[in-house]
């Protein structure tokens, strides 16, 4: 009876298997903004939440898996120049959130859904913005092209599934809201500043995946 192989840590391999056997999510699990800043006002929400879908697309380069992230547009009104997974509002017409990731990545970035496999999902992040967002795991496979919706988005860039997935490169920082002080992650790389609700998520992802 030959071993088994386990996979190289931070490949495509290791990633899906490590999704295959993450925690169930519950109803009751509470992932978000409010998990670093609790009793924040900012997380009482006047109003009901909007509900969104990021695609958390991980390249299957092999041994060495990366993450594709965006910069989106300097001139958009909200977010501006921020790092962001591909994403957005789930829109009425869409029959699931894992569809608007889908959506909304093609109209981002252009990847098309041959190159996208669907792997799973991870529990619900409440944003400190008044989103409750679905992060869509996915492996996409590499030699795509993209074509960038400059209304959107200025840049998309990869990033090691190395790099993220060690605690060492997540910093805490924090900025002044309404005269009080909120926190988040940042984990800053090849010059880009990964940080707020995108980092909130991948902080999450490693602490399911990567305990």
């Amino acid at each position: 009876m030959m071993d088994q192989v386990t996979p190289t840590p931070f490949s495509a391999e290791d990633f899906r298997a490590r999704v295959a056997a993450q925690p169930l999510a519950h109803a009751g699990d509470d992932f978000g903004d409010h998990r670093f800043n609790p009793g924040h006002p900012r997380m009482k929400q006047a109003k009901a939440l909007r509900n969104a879908a990021v695609l958390i697309p991980v390249v299957d380069h092999g041994r060495d898996a990366t993450v594709l992230l965006t910069k989106r547009a300097e001139k958009l009104r909200n977010h501006s120049g921020q790092v962001a997974f591909p994403g957005g509002t789930i829109d009425p017409t869409d029959p699931s959130p894992e569809a608007a990731a889908l959506r909304e990545t093609f109209e981002e970035i252009g990847l098309g859904r041959d190159r996208i496999e669907i792997i799973g999902r991870m529990p619900d992040y409440v944003a400190g913005s008044g989103y409750r967002i679905a992060p869509v795991l996915a492996m996409v496979r590499p030699g795509f092209s993209l074509t960038l919706n400059a209304d959107e988005v200025d840049a998309a860039f990869e990033v090691p599934l190395r790099f993220l997935m060690d605690p060492a490169n997540h910093t805490r920082d924090s900025r002044m809201w309404n005269d009080l002080e909120w926190f988040f992650y940042e984990m800053p790389y090849g010059g880009q500043r990964i940080w707020g609700v995108t980092a909130g998520i991948i902080r999450t992802l490693y602490e399911r995946l990567y305990p």
